[in-house]
């Protein structure tokens, strides 16, 4: 029995180019993580490819929800991060399954919360310049641009708040109320990461590269970036007159 505190909740639509060789470089690592796979009815067999490593090679340690159509970013990981509680892990993970995000920082952000006593580590693109590879410029400037946007709106002073690769230590999760999170795409990130802090949450950012996809097909849409755009606003209204739970040790 592989037995792990930690667990990596990586959603999926169509990722049968990525998806076991992302499962492969996560167990392949010195550290023992698990995985747990939300997978949004993928037409392509994403599901399937997850299932026969499950029955074949990683039962202990591999796991999958299977939902019917595509939900949403946000409520893929509000379904894992409620899962992961369930099961009693103490370190949550989000990454991406197309290895823009380097399974080999897992451990870096796992430190950074384990061991450096971090409630919240986030590989972040922006904390040390820009390090984003091969992404069109254009992309690149939005994607920063919309976090000093976050940081001049908000005062929230994160430099990469939409980054979709997350540790979250298991209290911070048990803290937010997790039905009440509203956005799906991008403004979720922003919006789990601006919750934490104003609860009082311990956040760390953790320098990583980002490098774009090489195989299958980006899930981006226009409609993600105004639903941040417009969603900042919200949160910052929610920040003068909303009353956040409070830290429970």
């Amino acid at each position: 029995m592989n037995s792990s505190d930690s667990i990596v909740i990586i959603p999926t639509y169509n990722e049968k180019e990525n998806i076991e060789k992302i499962i492969r470089a996560v167990f392949g690592l010195e550290k023992c993580f698990h995985i747990l796979v939300i997978d949004d009815g993928s037409p392509d067999g994403t599901a399937a490819i997850v299932e026969r490593l499950m029955s074949t090679e990683f039962s202990d340690r591999l796991f999958i929800i299977k939902r019917r159509g595509k939900q949403g970013l946000g409520t893929a990981y509000i379904t894992g991060f409620k899962w992961s509680l369930e099961h009693k892990y103490d370190y949550i993970f989000e990454m991406d399954a197309d290895f823009s995000h380097n399974p080999n920082d897992l451990p870096r952000l796992y430190h950074a919360t384990h061991d450096e006593g971090f409630d919240l580590a986030i590989g972040s693109r922006y904390v040390s310049g820009v390090n984003v590879v091969n992404w069109p410029i254009g992309r690149v400037l939005m994607s920063y641009f919309a976090s000093q946007y976050v940081r001049i709106v908000t005062g929230f002073k994160v430099h990469d708040t939409t980054a979709g690769f997350v540790c979250y230590r298991r209290r911070v999760l048990e803290t937010i109320p997790l039905d009440e999170i509203r956005f799906k795409g991008y403004g979720f990130q922003i919006e789990m990461k601006f919750t934490a802090y104003k609860i009082g949450f311990k956040i760390k950012e953790v320098p990583v590269v980002f490098v774009n996809r090489r195989e299958g097909t980006s899930k981006m849409s226009g409609g993600i970036f105004s639903e941040a755009f417009f969603g900042v606003m919200r949160l910052r209204l929610d920040g003068w007159f909303r009353k956040y739970p409070q830290i429970v040790d």
